[in-house]
């Protein structure tokens, strides 16, 4: 008898043991719930510059929507791309680390199996996962099916590595391997399936993470709708002084389509806030809005379409952030920079997760509860090996302060601007006697920076080895596009997992 009640007893431990690990495992069940973590909608736009919105004082592009939604977040005014191009930024947005530390330096790489992402952090908090939209992460070429076990911690799935199709964009759904197409405008298809994911999961026990990737305002920019194209005559359009008499023309052209796709989306994006607020999610949800780099547009006498570089029209990017409990911190500005790798570690601490030693950027969850316009910091940029169009450029690495750019190349300094007296960066201060001190402190920040990641300014040679990567030189990059021809090459910064 004292037998069989020391293994009835034995039988109950085990049960309660696998009941309890069960429902930890399981986000319906889970411990954590929408009260003690909030969901996350974060709406990730492509080549989308800080200026080019209403709120930012562009005297020219609508963005009625936007301009609603900066009145209720914080505004990081001087968000920078960490490299102002698609896969690095996506690679850091995700990882939290810097992409002189993942590899991920170049467009078209694969993000390996090893990283620990933004989805498997929340998902192992008992987050729902779900991704829309442009990937670029996945380096099997541009149109490949991604499996499940490569969508880095996504569950729920409609997307495509990279397309800019805006009228038949493709996409896949969740593991069903053959292509699909959105019927409609993009953004406006993604934003709609969007709201019916938050409609079906509005009181879900579990908590969401919900990235909405829209390619948007990135060219081609004739595709843009017609309606919204004829809001912006060419001839009427406002001119940056620093737009380069040779591009004149060609910018104005470009700028008709690109605020065309900028108010277009805009009105996507209010879509999913409207409907944020219809289910009553927004006391309970992290909002973000940003984009993953801008566009130069003619400015400096670059041509548009053309990022990589250090200027403001390449790295800076709209970032405004929504959260539970924000009161009066709604409409505030924050003058001092993030840079991607902040994003992730910030997200985590504002949803009071732990957050991996192994994120390198900053958690700044603080200075978003409590935004000081007056607070400063030195936010990181670099370009590691400049490829495409950008290949004859040098390598770089900068800091934005709020008030300074300051960049150097192996060959030593290159660009000092004072952002506040010269907006449009004309006036280059490198040299100049009276600014010496200034250039030494910055140079000091630049390289504690670089000291904290291991990292210096090198040829792009030396990276290029060390990572074992090879360009293609017929376009000067990693060659996507013989995947479509079933003869593409992954690279990737360690081997693939099996």
């Amino acid at each position: 008898m004292k037998i069989k009640k020391i293994v009835l007893s034995a039988l109950v431990v085990l049960v309660s043991f696998f009941s309890c690990k069960n429902e930890k495992n399981n986000p319906e069940t889970s411990a954590v719930s929408k009260a003690e973590k909030p969901n996350i909608v974060y709406i990730l736009t492509d080549q989308w510059r800080g200026s080019a919105l209403g709120y930012a004082g562009n005297p020219d592009v609508k963005t009625p929507n936007l301009d609603a939604f900066a009145q209720e977040s914080v505004n990081f005014t001087n968000t920078v791309s960490v490299t102002p191009v698609c896969t690095p930024h996506r690679a850091a947005l995700f990882t939290g680390r810097f992409p002189t530390t993942t590899g991920m330096f170049l467009n078209d790489l694969h993000m390996p199996a090893q990283e620990l992402t933004m989805a498997e952090i929340f998902k192992s908090e008992g987050y729902n996962t779900a991704y829309w939209g442009k990937w670029h992460l996945d380096g099997h070429g541009r149109s490949t099916f991604i499996p499940k076990e490569r969508r880095q911690g996504f569950d729920f799935w409609r997307g495509l590595e990279c397309s800019h199709n805006y009228t038949k964009m493709p996409y896949y759904d969740n593991d069903d391997p053959e292509i699909k197409h959105w019927k409609t405008y993009s953004p406006f298809a993604i934003s709609k399936d969007a709201n019916q994911y938050l409609t079906e999961h509005a009181n879900d026990k579990a908590p969401f993470l919900a990235v909405i990737s829209i390619a948007t305002p990135h060219y081609p920019h004739g595709s843009a709708p017609k309606q919204y194209k004829d809001m912006y005559p060419p001839e009427s359009l406002t001119l940056n002084p620093n737009i380069s008499d040779k591009y004149k023309e060609r910018a104005r052209k470009e700028l008709q389509g690109y605020y065309a796709h900028a108010t277009a989306t805009d009105k996507a994006i209010g879509s999913v806030l409207d409907k944020i607020k219809e289910l009553g999610l927004s006391e309970n949800t992290i909002v973000v809005f940003s984009s993953d780099h801008g566009e130069m547009m003619g400015a400096h006498g670059v041509k548009p379409f053309v990022k990589q570089l250090a200027w403001d029209e390449s790295i800076r990017v709209p970032f405004l952030i929504h959260y539970p409990s924000i009161g009066n911190n709604k409409g505030t500005v924050v003058n001092a920079p993030l840079t991607t790798p902040d994003i992730l570690p910030s997200l985590l601490g504002l949803a009071k997760i732990e957050i991996p030693k192994t994120i390198e950027g900053e958690n700044l969850s603080k200075l978003i509860e409590n935004p000081d316009p007056n607070a400063d910091r030195a936010a990181l940029v670099m370009n590691v090996a400049p490829f495409g169009a950008n290949f004859k450029d040098a390598p770089y690495r900068a800091i934005r302060t709020k008030q300074y750019t300051y960049a150097i190349t192996p060959n030593g300094p290159s660009m000092f601007y004072d952002n506040i007296k010269d907006p449009y960066q004309q006036n280059n201060l490198l040299g100049k006697t009276e600014f010496v001190n200034i250039q030494k402190d910055l140079d000091a920040k630049l390289q504690k920076q670089l000291a904290n990641i291991g990292d210096e300014v090198r040829p792009r040679d030396y990276y290029m080895k060390k990572w074992n990567y090879k360009l293609s030189m017929d376009r000067r990059a990693i060659d996507w596009w013989s995947f479509d021809k079933g003869e593409g090459v992954v690279q990737s910064p360690k081997p693939m997992a099996n």
